[in-house]
């Protein structure tokens, strides 16, 4: 147990401790516990000394009391506990030196005085607060008349200089009142837009929530929407709008009114379409373009109803560079003009449209379940309507036009699968000669788009090593020597394996990819024969080992054929007598001196040069006296008659004649095709020189060469 407090002011601050501890909880001061026992000890002391005086002062009392008011101890409450306190504790505390009875009746005393001025200073507090609260509502009041004055005020200036239209209707869409702004929009007065009912505000082009949205706006299940809505103005002219509606409540949260804003969209969106008109038109002839075509396309195409077919006709005016080049692009553009205008008249039926590609381009599109019929009248009507000549700077100039067309169900092909195959029938009709129109046919579309990957592949094909050469051995018929061998190239490809060049070589040719790749060829097989001739040396048993490359009609021409072909035999190390060069016989027959010169250059140097597929052209047998070759290769159509016995004694006269002919202008004859023994024996009767073929030796890798070779050195 602790000890008693021992000096009056221990034992004042024990009073004060247990004072501060009976109140605390109820007052309604942000003071902590501690800090109010200090705010009470002052107190204490002043109730001890009015308790041991020796004339009683009740106005200490009631001074005690009011100041418990002043430091926010209000709750009745507190002043409860406080006098439990002084009952219980000021006497044992603060006056154990004087008598009890006598000490007793003053704490009795100073009870009502404590009691007396709490009440009063309460009181007084309390009147003091509501008249400062009477004065704040009094002045909140007038601020807030002053505050909806100047509410109402900028509300009144903002509605009507706003430069939106406004309008209020209630939930029965009466118009209630409506903005300047508003009334300027619709070219009217007032009265007139008031005076309208916002139902009747429907307009054909209405978007089919625009309705929706008003009821379950009004009936309160949505508190605003926002759409593009036109308005007929009374003159008849169109307002188009962008609309938000907003619903306001009562103060209870009841639908009361709506609220409508209305921006001016009309010149906006005569604009837009413009822009968009623009857009999705062409500028020279009006009609829609690539984009606007494609737009169709694809909807066409992705109609799901049963039946839905489609039909497209690519139309390509044959001939209009020419054109263009000849009378210049103001010409071409008037031609086009009246070619547009022709075709406009040729779709006119529903589901039917035409538009323009690009340059001479142009697509017409119809759309129905019986397209198969209808595409091939459009297709006609085409062609009959550029019959008839066009007039152009004086000029009638004829106009012919290929078209390719295709047909088929909805739903199976993308718009740009579509227009590809139409491109590549059409293609196919301007092959053919033009001025007439193609159906799109998928096995050829599929050799068209094989073609198109192999051409893009084609220029890194030779950076990727994927071509490689075969040789085919050139066998003598006197004595089955070989004399050398036919570079064949090949192209490995990732997808389509090994490819022939019949190929490839065509497209090689188109893209000028020949010129690198002829090279290439040249450098390899140059190479090979300098390896044969190591091997077996400059000869072989029979003659000297010779290696024959064929060149294009595209290397023929190009500048640096014959310095290539002395740089790579230089390089090479080998003689120019190992090499053969050939030449097809329609690359050569009726040319010029011009492209005769590389090829003289190089067989002076002696290299030979053999006329290749002899046989298969009109050839003028005169003009090989003026040609640099010294080689003739039969093509394999003279061998093929000989497979049947007994031959065709015409096609042996033929052969015997053209031998006669060669060997009479001191040419060598070479003979392809060769399939039997008895061919072979019979080309020798003949006196053909040598000759390749399957019954020799298929073409292979170079030591297939090596192989017969070394048989025919051994014997």
């Amino acid at each position: 147990m602790s000890a008693e407090p021992d000096g009056p002011e221990d034992r004042l601050r024990r009073f004060a401790t247990i004072w501060s501890r009976a109140v605390f909880p109820v007052t309604s001061t942000s003071l902590t516990r501690p800090e109010l026992e200090e705010q009470l000890l002052p107190l204490a002391r002043r109730l001890s000394e009015a308790l041991r005086a020796r004339v009683f002062d009740a106005d200490e009392a009631r001074a005690v009391g009011a100041t418990l008011v002043a430091v926010h101890c209000t709750d009745p409450e507190v002043l409860s506990r406080t006098l439990d306190c002084v009952d219980a504790y000021l006497v044992l505390y603060c006056g154990e030196d004087g008598p009890k009875e006598q000490l007793r009746a003053r704490a009795s005393r100073l009870q009502h005085g404590m009691a007396a001025g709490f009440a009063a200073a309460l009181r007084e507090r309390t009147l003091t607060e509501q008249e400062a609260i009477s004065s704040a509502a009094l002045k909140a009041q007038g601020v807030v008349a002053q505050a909806l004055h100047a509410t109402e005020a900028r509300f009144r200036a903002v509605f009507e200089g706003a430069a939106i239209g406004i309008g209020i209707a209630d939930l029965e869409g009466n118009i209630l009142q409506v903005n300047g702004a508003l009334v300027r929009m619709f070219g009217g007065a007032e009265q007139t837009v008031r005076t309208r009912n916002v139902m009747e505000w429907t307009h054909p082009e209405d978007a089919p929530q625009v309705w929706r949205l008003y009821e379950e706006l009004v009936s309160g299940q949505r508190e605003h929407y926002h759409v593009e809505k036109a308005f007929y103005r009374p003159d008849g002219t169109v307002l188009w709008t962008n609309l938000t509606v907003s619903l306001l409540r009562d103060p209870d949260g009841n639908p009361e009114y709506q609220l409508a804003l209305m921006e001016d969209t009309t010149e906006r969106r005569l604009l837009n379409l413009r822009l968009r008109y623009e857009a999705t038109h062409d500028a020279l002839t009006g009609l829609p373009n690539r984009t606007l075509f494609f737009e169709r396309l694809e909807k066409a195409l992705g109609g799901a109803g049963e039946g839905q077919r489609f039909g497209l006709c690519y139309l390509d005016l044959d001939g209009f560079k020419t054109i263009n080049d000849s009378l210049g692009h103001a010409a071409g553009d008037r031609l086009l003009v009246e070619v547009a205008d022709r075709l406009q008249s040729c779709a006119t039926a529903p589901g039917e449209m035409v538009a323009r590609l690009g340059g001479d381009e142009f697509v017409a599109l119809t759309i129905g379940p019986d397209t198969e019929r209808e595409v091939d009248e459009l297709a006609g009507r085409i062609m009959n309507a550029l019959v008839a000549p066009v007039s152009v700077d004086g000029r009638e100039l004829t106009v012919r036009g290929s078209i390719g067309i295709v047909e088929g169900p909805a739903g199976e092909r993308s718009a740009a699968e579509v227009l590809r195959s139409a491109d590549i029938t059409m293609y196919r009709a301007k092959s053919a000669g033009g001025n007439r129109f193609e159906l799109a046919d998928a096995e050829a579309d599929a050799r068209a788009i094989t073609r198109h990957g192999l051409t893009t592949a084609l220029p890194t094909a030779l950076d990727r090593g994927e071509f490689f050469i075969e040789y085919q051995p050139l066998v003598h018929l006197g004595d089955g020597s070989v004399r050398g061998a036919e570079a064949l190239v090949r192209w490995l490809h990732p997808q389509h394996g090994v490819l022939g060049p019949d190929r490839f070589i065509p497209l090689a040719e188109h893209t000028g990819l020949i010129v690198p790749l002829g090279r290439w060829v040249l450098e390899q097989s140059v190479r090979q024969a300098r390896e044969w001739r190591e091997r077996y040396g400059a000869t072989g048993a029979g003659g000297p080992l010779r290696i024959n490359v064929n060149l294009s009609p595209c290397q023929l021409t190009h500048p640096g054929l014959v310095q290539d072909t002395v740089d790579i035999l230089e390089r090479a190390g080998v003689a120019p007598d190992a090499l053969c060069l050939e030449v097809t016989e329609s690359a050569l027959i009726g040319a010029d001196d011009d492209l005769l010169k590389p090829l003289r250059r190089l067989a002076e140097m002696g290299v030979d040069i053999a006329l290749d597929d002899f046989g298969t052209g009109y050839s003028n047998l005169a003009n090989l006296r003026r040609l640099p070759v010294s080689i003739l290769k039969l093509d394999r159509s003279f061998t093929q008659s000989m497979q049947r016995f007994p031959a065709d004694p015409v096609d042996l006269k033929i052969v015997e004649g053209i031998v006669s002919l060669a060997h009479g202008l001191n040419l060598s004859v070479t003979v392809e095709g060769v399939e039997t023994g008895a061919q072979a024996e019979q080309l020798r009767i003949l006196g053909c020189d040598t000759a390749q073929g399957w019954y020799y030796a298929r073409p292979g890798p170079p030591e297939r060469l090596h192989e017969l070779a070394l048989v025919d050195a051994t014997g």
